[in-house]
């Protein structure tokens, strides 16, 4: 057996990235078994000059949000594996894939052969094998070490059925489950989950937030507990799976790169066999929301290796436990690195990202992900050092700018010192680029609002309407018109977009109900509060607009008119915003100042980022 390709993997969030070239300019994928085949985002293949083709127009993606419409184009020339190959077809489906990744490669990609999974190192296989090896056990790793592994039956990826499926059992009940590594959480299908008894209003089911793959649905998640999770020899009790709204075609679940961190696996197509050991720690991505930025990790919101409620094997043996030290390259422990900082080990991590920069002290991106690990352990001076390394090496290292800036803004940091990053990243990245959206919304809390709206623009024009993320888009684009008083046509029309397409999502009618507060429209301003706080009771800004609302319509217009007698009068335009004369009551908030004669916000404070579903299912 020998290697046929290698694939260097970067993993950051959960998301195995790697990189290729198309038409010798780099370009960052995601690794996605669960594709059947590699695809690009339309803004994507407009970066890189490439013609879109129609297909037939019965032909329809079909992922984890739905159907999403399809094109065709033809890449001269891609470089992977070292290997320069002519005319390689791509779909084109219409989400942004995250991550700065500009497409996913799929299974015509991982159909060249077995396929070995080690994402704990950073690698991905391609493995071929030479004679009759139907009865030889293909798990080298482990019966080079004497150490204990599974073996269980597949039905492998090929043409008709690009896929790698199997067996598992969930509270003693068999399931059918796939191999997906462009889901950065294992997932099982509601209807599975109440074969096993289990619902969303089962006890001790949490919500697990919203997510979305292909298609241009955003799905619900919940982490439910279960009894035992069963795959081979190894067995998981007392745990907890997220369940969720998905629609699989033929399967149960997806196990996605929580499960593959966790083990070290090879898909053997040409035995129909899979063998996987353990490595270690837990198995499962039980995050609430997944988030593409790092982040300090909140209290009890992540789970430490040792937590069986997210998964540790019963009496399983830790491969990497027996293991002996590795001598690794820089890159080698650079990936690794970022492996152990997916899974929240923070110590591993840090070190061999260390051991990469003194190797490549010179390497910008090994200080940019052990920032990301230092700010995501708490340690957020040192990333900020970190991150001023990596700019210091590559000014133009957008991921770098962005997290720095993103980070000063969190610690609340002067807009003065966050725009540098801003404005630089702006310069850097591609016009279409999927970081648009992100810039937007930094320059929104950094009170830049042109610029932001500019940022805005951007991206909705180099996107598809039906991108999973547009109802999002044009919903800050049109709170940050709001904010402003002007546009305010504009902005209701992009709030009527988000709010048609995602109506119960309270943010975007919070939105709408700015809108209307602005234009004077307080019997629809309230009745958007009122939707809004039905679905989150604790949005202070709706109760605040609703409250400004009904006082205009006459609910407090005793206490207007003793503000107007005791402390001087106002001008008001005809939207019923108002700009307060010196003599007004003003209250200053959060950096925004409010009078409490008028009807409006004369200005108000960019909200904080709301969470939004990330991309945690793949694309199948």
């Amino acid at each position: 057996m020998g290697r046929a390709g290698v694939l260097a993997v970067t993993m950051e969030d959960m998301q195995p990235l790697v990189h290729a070239a198309i038409n010798g300019k780099d370009a960052l994928f995601i690794a996605d078994s669960g594709a059947f085949f590699s695809m690009l985002s339309p803004a994507a293949a407009h970066q890189f000059n490439l013609t879109l083709e129609h297909v037939n127009h019965n032909f329809t993606v079909h992922g984890v949000g739905g159907a999403s419409q399809v094109w065709m184009t033809t890449v001269q020339t891609f470089t992977i594996f070292n290997l320069d190959l002519p005319k390689v077809p791509f779909l084109v489906v219409d989400n942004d894939m995250g991550h700065g990744a500009i497409g996913v490669l799929g299974q015509n990609v991982f159909q060249l052969g077995d396929i070995e999974y080690d994402l704990a190192d950073g690698v991905i296989n391609i493995l071929r094998t030479h004679g009759d090896c139907r009865q030889t056990s293909l798990a080298y790793w482990a019966n080079d070490k004497g150490l204990a592994y599974s073996e269980i039956d597949i039905d492998f990826a090929r043409a008709e059925n690009p896929r790698t499926t199997g067996d598992a059992h969930v509270d003693g009940r068999r399931i059918r489950f796939e191999l997906d590594t462009g889901a950065s959480a294992s997932v099982l299908t509601l209807d599975a989950a109440r074969r096993a008894g289990v619902t969303p209003d089962s006890p001790g089911v949490s919500a697990g937030g919203s997510t979305y793959g292909i298609g241009r649905r955003t799905v619900r998640t919940w982490i439910a507990p279960f009894a035992s999770f069963k795959i081979g020899d190894e067995e998981i009790r007392n745990t907890h799976l997220r369940i969720g709204d998905v629609k699989l075609d033929g399967v149960d679940m997806l196990l996605g790169a929580d499960f593959l961190l966790s083990h070290r696996l090879l898909a053997a197509s040409s035995q129909r066999k899979l063998y996987f050991t353990y490595n270690g720690g837990p198995v499962f991505n039980l995050t609430t929301v997944p988030t593409p930025a790092p982040a300090a990790p909140a209290a009890g919101g992540t789970a430490t290796a040792g937590d069986t409620s997210s998964g540790v094997p019963a009496a399983a043996t830790a491969a990497t436990q027996a293991a002996q030290p590795e001598q690794l390259d820089a890159a080698g422990y650079a990936r690794r690195g970022s492996a152990s900082a997916s899974r929240h080990d923070y110590e591993h991590a840090l070190a061999d990202l260390s051991r990469a920069i003194e190797l490549a002290p010179t390497e910008s991106g090994y200080f940019y992900e052990r920032a990301r690990a230092y700010w995501s352990s708490g340690h957020a001076d040192k990333a900020l050092d970190d991150f001023g390394q990596a700019i210091k090496l590559q000014p133009s290292s957008v991921p770098a700018l962005m997290a720095r800036a993103e980070l000063r803004a969190r610690r609340g940091d002067p807009g003065e010192a966050i725009s540098p990053d801003l404005d630089a990243a702006d310069r850097a990245a591609p016009k279409q680029a999927a970081v648009r959206l992100e810039l937007g919304n930094l320059y929104e809390r950094i009170h830049n609002y042109p610029v932001a709206i500019t940022q805005f623009d951007e991206w909705i024009s180099a996107h598809h309407p039906d991108d999973v993320e547009m109802p999002r888009a044009r919903n800050e684009r049109c709170r940050v018109r709001a904010l402003t008083g002007q546009g305010l046509d504009q902005a209701l029309d992009d709030c009527n977009f988000a709010v048609h397409r995602e109506p119960k999502t309270a943010a975007f009618h919070d939105s709408r109900g700015l809108v209307y507060l602005r234009l004077g429209k307080y019997d629809k301003a309230i009745a958007d509060y009122d939707a809004a706080l039905a679905l989150n009771p604790k949005i202070a800004w709706s109760l605040y607009g609703r409250g400004l609302a009904k006082q205009h319509l006459g609910a407090g217009r005793g206490r207007r008119d003793r503000c107007r007698r005791g402390h001087g009068a106002r001008t008001e335009d005809r939207r019923g915003s108002c700009e307060p004369r010196p003599s007004a009551v003003t209250q200053r908030h959060a950096g925004a100042c409010f009078c409490l004669c008028c009807v409006a916000p004369v200005e108000s404070p960019a909200p904080v980022r709301r969470a939004f579903g990330q991309p945690l299912l793949g694309a199948g």
